[in-house]
């Protein structure tokens, strides 16, 4: 059994794929310690014909057995397997095994592609030179068909027109000379085989053309025995311009001039563009496989790629390491002074949500554009905070290959980001609660004095009214309502002044080094609650839903803990060494409320004291 090296990232072991004989051991590894079983071909980062030779049955879907049987093949085919895990570029001529048939063809076919391309049995065949070897057979397939063609065109560059002429009436010659075989054979054959007296009669009452269709379908000529084709008088009218066709592309050209065609002429006519015939069906398909030129472009693909991808699929190495991008990162979206590293390709935002949701991390999906190109990605906010993001705001996605596009938010699945956020939370809803409450009030006040001003403007309507619509006499003044409102007001205000008289007190009353842990208390009595409940949902996050949505097969938890989310999504930072000047001259100047609050409860703790 093959040792394995295991390394600890995301909260589960995963096993190191570094050595060719770690790739090539992989069947013998036990699938419940795979991170994935399954991938899918499209929407994630990695060479889709790789993938689409990998994916034996065409079924959209890299599988567990499909990567083992690819690494399996790719070692059956190497002399040095250690070529796999040296990042080659493709395939070095001297690894190729030629031991059998099929290794016999490759290193043939690579060797062709070496000589056309220059190269010795030392150089390496790369993928993209692999990939090309298919057109350079083609073509010189192509190349050496149309030398032969040459040779096999009796009438040059004509023979084409002539044989159409030849193919456009050969049904109908055929079976003319028939008949007349057969009247040859039995002299009540001729007048059988001949048109009927009642199919003359049919087109009698009928408008005739010389292309109708009961015209056609009487014979070539008049038939009997030892016939001969006329290509020009007595041929139905309805072939004779067909027959014309025949003559001059044709039978002038290859037999010399006629007016009729004997039987013989027929088949000697056949004779001398059966080779150019031959020859046409003999053209090769561009898309037909050389012996060993699709394997030789499997192997070199192979060789490149198997060890990245099972590293992507069997351990997420490149994902948990930060060594590189994963397969399934599809760019980084900016936004909101953030990037975002975390963005995974999707189909359908609403049914991916409903499943990626479970993921318990923050998921901003974006619809994104560049020119008449369409795409959407959902984006992992792992730091900071979701005050302003909002469904209608825009970003810039960068894709793998460097190319921006027009990001738009359209969907948000909220969950906690950060700690910080959750700290500030409570407050921050206070906050906007409190917001809230007082623009109502200043709504109703205005909607009251614009109300009072427009009663005013009417008083001249109202005075003018007859006295039997006037209004009746307002209530007289009722001393004891008000007398009720005003004390309820007052043992308000007095229940808040003493509560905030005593808490004022209570920590005047304490030690210097007590107030500190006083207040420290008291706020986390606030926020503590939000804090334990976010701490939860942030060690629960995990990859796997995400990518379960978009079709993989993970086969782990996949965690995403605290510190390297926040390694996933970077916030704005000033340049190292940059200088900073923290004066705006278009600041806002702040009203100093805390210390008018400060010294209004210091008032009342003083206040308090000196009346007890």
């Amino acid at each position: 059994m093959h040792q394995w090296k295991f390394f600890r990232a995301g909260g589960f072991d995963q096993v190191r794929l570094d050595t060719a004989a770690d790739l090539l051991a992989i069947d013998e590894l036990d699938q419940k310690l795979w991170v994935a079983l399954s991938c899918p071909v499209k929407g994630i980062e990695f060479d889709a014909r790789t993938l689409a030779l990998i994916d034996s049955d065409n079924d959209g879907q890299v599988r567990a057995p499909e990567l083992i049987a690819a690494v399996r093949w790719a070692g059956e085919r190497l002399k040095d397997t250690e070529v796999l895990a040296h990042e080659l570029p493709g395939v070095p001529l001297a690894a190729i095994l030629d031991d059998d048939d099929a290794g016999a063809d490759i290193i043939a076919a690579a060797r062709a592609l070496a000589a056309d391309l220059g190269k010795s049995d030392a150089d390496i065949i790369d993928v993209d030179a692999a990939s090309a070897a298919q057109a350079r057979f083609a073509a010189r397939a192509q190349a050496a068909w149309e030398a032969a063609g040459t040779e096999a065109k009796p009438l040059g560059d004509a023979s084409q027109a002539a044989l159409d002429a030849v193919n456009a009436v050969a049904a109908k010659i055929e079976d003319y000379f028939v008949r007349c075989r057969l009247a040859a054979f039995d002299e009540r054959a001729g007048a059988a085989l001949n048109a009927a007296d009642d199919a003359f009669a049919a087109l009698a009452v009928a408008t005739l053309t010389n292309n109708a269709e009961g015209i056609a379908a009487l014979p070539l000529a008049k038939v009997g025995a030892g016939g001969t084709a006329p290509l020009g008088e007595g041929v139905n009218p309805a072939w004779a311009g067909a027959m014309a066709t025949l003559r001059d592309a044709a039978v002038t050209p290859l037999l010399g001039e006629r007016t009729a065609l004997t039987e013989a002429d027929w088949q000697a006519l056949g004779e001398k563009l059966a080779p150019y015939a031959a020859w046409l069906a003999a053209k090769p398909d561009p898309a037909a496989q050389g012996d060993g030129v699709r394997e030789l472009e499997r192997l070199a693909r192979y060789v490149r790629d198997l060890l990245p991808l099972a590293n992507n699929f069997v351990a997420f190495k490149d994902f948990y390491t930060r060594q590189g991008k994963a397969t399934f990162q599809v760019g980084t979206l900016y936004l909101d002074g953030r990037s975002c590293e975390l963005c995974v390709a999707v189909n359908d935002a609403a049914k991916h949500a409903a499943l990626a949701g479970l993921s318990r991390i923050c998921l901003i999906y974006c619809d994104c554009r560049r020119g008449a190109e369409k795409t959407q990605v959902a984006a992992a906010f792992t730091a900071g905070d979701a005050d302003q993001l909002m469904v209608g705001r825009n970003g810039v996605f960068y894709d793998r290959q460097g190319r921006d596009w027009d990001a738009t938010i359209t969907k948000i699945v909220d969950h906690p980001i950060s700690l910080r956020q959750a700290f500030w939370s409570p407050y921050k809803k206070l906050a906007r609660m409190v917001g809230e409450q007082l623009q109502k009030i200043a709504a109703s006040k205005a909607a009251a004095v614009d109300g009072n001003i427009a009663a005013t403007a009417d008083i001249g309507k109202k005075l003018q009214a007859p006295a039997a619509s006037a209004k009746p006499a307002p209530a007289p003044f009722d001393v004891a309502k008000f007398a009720g409102i005003f004390a309820a007001i007052g043992l308000a205000v007095g229940a808040l002044g003493t509560a905030l008289a005593a808490m004022v007190t209570g920590i005047i009353a304490l030690k210097w080094w007590q107030m500190p842990l006083a207040l420290g208390g008291l706020m986390l009595a606030v926020s503590g609650p939000a804090v334990i409940m976010a701490w939860f949902k942030l060690r629960a996050r995990n990859l796997g839903p995400i990518l379960d949505a978009n079709g993989w097969a993970i086969n782990a938890r996949a965690r995403i803990n605290i510190p390297f989310g926040t390694s996933l999504t970077r916030l704005a930072q000033l340049p190292e060494g940059s200088e900073r000047s923290v004066a705006d001259p278009y600041a806002e100047k702040e009203t100093p409320w805390s210390s008018y609050l400060l010294i209004a409860a210091l008032a009342a703790a003083l206040a308090w004291w000196w009346l007890r």
